[in-house]
């Protein structure tokens, strides 16, 4: 009996679909369509020429910061679902793994395409979705941009971007997932939150972010961990939605280290809904954050 179910896992391994970053972005141009048949549907312009300045983005990505990126779309989703009264759905949150590999970025894909497809039904859309096509010697940069393209279109079909509150949503998301560092290191964590900067603006918050993602790295390559030069997201002009954006590759970051210290079972909290915060909110909580990483470091825990 042993040997048969070993016999029944081992041939539904090699039945298993290898998932490669050529299948993500054939799913990616999919939701692509689904999003250019909502801006046909509320006669919304398919604004491209906002959309080519981050595409131009020249890195080497993982899997892990493309996945994080289709989290930022699913909070899009709800954006537009609650424009439309219906109620928000939670996105997906994911147990932390030091090699996230493309699988779960297809899944989220997946997850994806299912509520634009619910969303179609609600509103009675009835176009289909473009047939899925192959693609070859496609990077997980090439789906992360993609999918960046996407979510810039959803700002356009939303009229509407990240506010300060949502982007505050998410830093309090790290500061979390530092609290169960912290913890599990045994650190008696006793830093209280930064002197707040009333004039403070996405680019210092953004700068924040920064200083804290190569804090983090620092702890990485002690781990052995391989490191992602974030150095392309840098761009003159800031916006909310940028901090929103380099707080998700915080988030991302932070995982693998989660997973190297044990903390495989701690999803990160699903987000909270905030309203009326300010960018000054955001960069008192990103320092707060910064020092709690510097404390980390200085105690040498990692």
């Amino acid at each position: 009996m042993k040997f048969l179910l070993v016999a029944i896992l081992f041939a539904s391994l090699l039945n298993a679909k290898n998932i490669t970053p050529n299948d993500v972005f054939a799913k990616v141009m999919q939701i692509e369509s689904d999003v250019y048949t909502l801006l046909q549907f509320y006669g919304v312009s398919d604004e491209s020429d906002i959309i080519t300045d981050f595409n131009k983005l020249k890195t080497k990505l993982k899997p892990r910061n493309t996945w994080q990126k289709t989290y930022e779309i699913l909070v899009k989703i709800n954006m537009l679902r609650e424009a439309n009264y219906l109620p928000r759905i939670e996105p997906i949150g994911m147990e932390p793994v030091i090699n996230l590999n493309p699988d779960m970025v297809y899944e989220q894909t997946v997850r994806i395409l299912a509520e634009l497809e619910i969303f179609k039904i609600r509103k009675n859309i009835k176009k289909g979705r473009v047939a899925l096509k192959t693609y070859k010697n496609k990077t997980p940069l090439d789906v992360f941009n993609e999918l960046h393209k996407i979510s810039m279109q959803f700002d356009i079909l939303n009229r509407s971007s990240f506010t300060p509150s949502y982007v505050f949503a998410e830093t309090i998301r790290v500061h979390e997932d530092l609290t169960l560092i912290l913890s599990h290191l045994n650190i008696n964590d006793q830093t209280i939150p930064s002197k707040r900067d009333e004039n403070a603006t996405p680019s210092d918050t953004f700068e924040v972010a920064m200083k804290t993602i190569k804090k983090i790295q620092e702890l990485q390559f002690k781990l052995g961990i391989k490191i992602v030069d974030f150095s392309s997201f840098k761009r003159d002009v800031l916006t909310p939605s940028d901090v929103f954006s380099i707080t998700q590759m915080i988030l991302a970051e932070l995982q693998p280290i989660k997973a190297y210290i044990g903390l495989k079972n701690d999803v990160t909290t699903p987000a909270l809904k905030y309203i009326g915060k300010t960018p000054s909110d955001v960069d008192q909580l990103m320092n707060w954050n910064l020092r709690r990483i510097e404390l980390i470091q200085m105690l040498g825990r990692i």
